[in-house]
């Protein structure tokens, strides 16, 4: 069982700062790359970050220079730094973590967690 508990979320006026995370727990072996979506009302789900094992980190347009993400492998969890917020950055932001659960044989999962609400206010 793998469980993804994310905290963070709130309520910042435009230009502020929030620091979202995602903590992995349960049988878990190793984590893969790490990434951050969101889905605002209406919208579809988009891809926020990226952050691999090594540390790559790859970014959508609309946040480079704003975000950024990070890992901390002893924890299991990863950050979502949000600075410059703006208006158009209110979602529910959600983790996901490609894992692997067991090594014999190699499982690979994804996973989801529950979404924590952002909502930036002009």
């Amino acid at each position: 069982q793998v469980q993804l508990v994310e905290s963070g979320g709130g309520l910042v006026q435009a230009g502020g700062s929030l620091r979202l995370s995602c903590a992995a727990s349960g049988s878990i072996i190793s984590i893969n790359s790490m990434n951050w979506y969101r889905q605002a009302p209406g919208k579809q789900r988009e891809l926020v970050a990226t952050i691999t094992s090594g540390g790559s980190t790859n970014y959508a347009e609309f946040v480079k220079g704003r975000f950024t993400i990070s890992r901390d492998n002893a924890k299991n969890t990863v950050y979502l730094q949000m600075n410059s917020l703006k208006p158009e950055d209110t979602a529910v932001y959600y983790c996901n973590l490609w894992l692997i659960t067991t090594a014999a044989p190699r499982t690979v999962r994804n996973t989801w967690g529950q979404g924590t609400q952002v909502t930036v206010s002009s």
